[in-house]
């Protein structure tokens, strides 16, 4: 068998037809035949080698949606037929002290990421680890899937960790920044009965968010600090944006003993005020993916729920004008390949 996949064939290239013959499954190993499958800005770092551990060709794709086609002869808890979904994470080593918790994203022994470890889903079939595969539940579509693998995940796993709660009383939750993760965490939060103020650099982003289900919009000046205070002290604040903002106002707008998480990553050192978090008692978190019991939980919430991420659909020949449009910031707001 061989598997017809768009790769990139060196750094930073356009992914050209590439065709790759698979190893025999492992006892634990599934073949999926791909139905859609998101692009992340993730998929541009590996396309680039921005994080040094690319090899080539390079198949991306690690929010991946697929029929399974055939299982290994040790897999038990998906069956040919299920459409299941593959995120980031490849495999674990299922020992350490980590993977038994059902942490397997902080794995330290037999980590394995989807792109770096093998060949994504940019392709007509994959090869996965059905251990890492997830029944997708039938109240979530297709197309829509796929993101929640990746930025779903993220953002979900973060204000849960945080401390974010549902049909409980109401919360005061932050949102910094309106893109494919903040539009997702305005969602989980509202949804789940929050009351959420999102801070953002533009107008039509502030109505936008508003239709997504903010309470509050707030727009940022020019050095990304907030115009204004919330009508009400936060119990959380999430920050999804890749750069540095004087992160002194942000902190301010916490109660004490709420929480400030991040999942955007700025560039350099990010300088916190110690004082005013250590005086208030302010929590200071971050947060990556997340382990196999929450990815699973993240996407039964969102079909539950009626989180949908915003997205626009491209055929996978024209992955390299969907990366395009990636990199130059006009995707509102994930990309998904649709592969059958």
């Amino acid at each position: 068998m061989r598997i017809q996949a768009m790769a990139a064939r060196s750094r930073g290239e356009e992914l050209v037809p590439w065709t790759y013959e698979p190893a025999a499954l492992g006892p634990f190993d599934c073949l999926l035949r791909v139905l859609a499958c998101g692009l992340c800005s993730s998929d541009l770092h590996m396309v680039d080698n921005h994080w040094g551990m690319s090899r080539y060709p390079l198949v991306p794709g690690h929010e991946v949606v697929g029929e399974v086609v055939d299982i290994g002869s040790r897999v038990n808890q998906i069956s040919v037929g299920d459409r299941v979904g593959v995120g980031w994470q490849r495999s674990a080593c299922f020992q350490c002290h980590d993977c038994v918790s059902g942490r397997e994203h902080c794995c330290n022994k037999g980590y394995q990421a989807l792109l770096a470890d093998g060949y994504g889903g940019f392709a007509e079939q994959m090869v996965a680890d059905s251990r890492f595969c997830f029944p997708i539940p039938d109240g979530l579509p297709t197309d829509v899937a796929g993101p929640l693998l990746c930025g779903g995940i993220t953002v979900y796993s973060a204000l849960s960790s945080a401390g974010m709660t549902a049909g409980q009383e109401s919360q005061e939750i932050g949102v910094i920044g309106l893109g494919g993760l903040g539009h997702l965490a305005i969602q989980f939060a509202a949804k789940s009965g929050n009351r959420v103020t999102v801070f953002t650099s533009s107008e039509d982003k502030a109505t936008a968010a508003s239709r997504l289900g903010a309470h509050q919009t707030i727009l940022t000046q020019p050095d990304g600090r907030p115009a204004s205070a919330p009508d009400r002290p936060l119990d959380l604040l999430i920050s999804t944006v890749p750069i540095q903002l004087p992160w002194e106002a942000y902190v301010e707008l916490v109660r004490p003993g709420g929480a400030l998480t991040f999942v955007g990553v700025p560039p350099g050192r990010a300088p916190l005020p110690l004082d005013a978090m250590i005086l208030h008692r302010r929590r200071l978190l971050t947060s990556s993916i997340a382990g196999r019991p929450m990815i699973q939980e993240t996407l039964d919430v969102a079909a539950r729920i009626g989180v949908r991420p915003t997205i626009e659909t491209f055929p996978l020949a024209e992955v390299n004008h969907a990366i395009k449009k990636l990199r130059e910031n006009r995707v509102r707001y994930r990309a998904v390949l649709m592969v059958e």
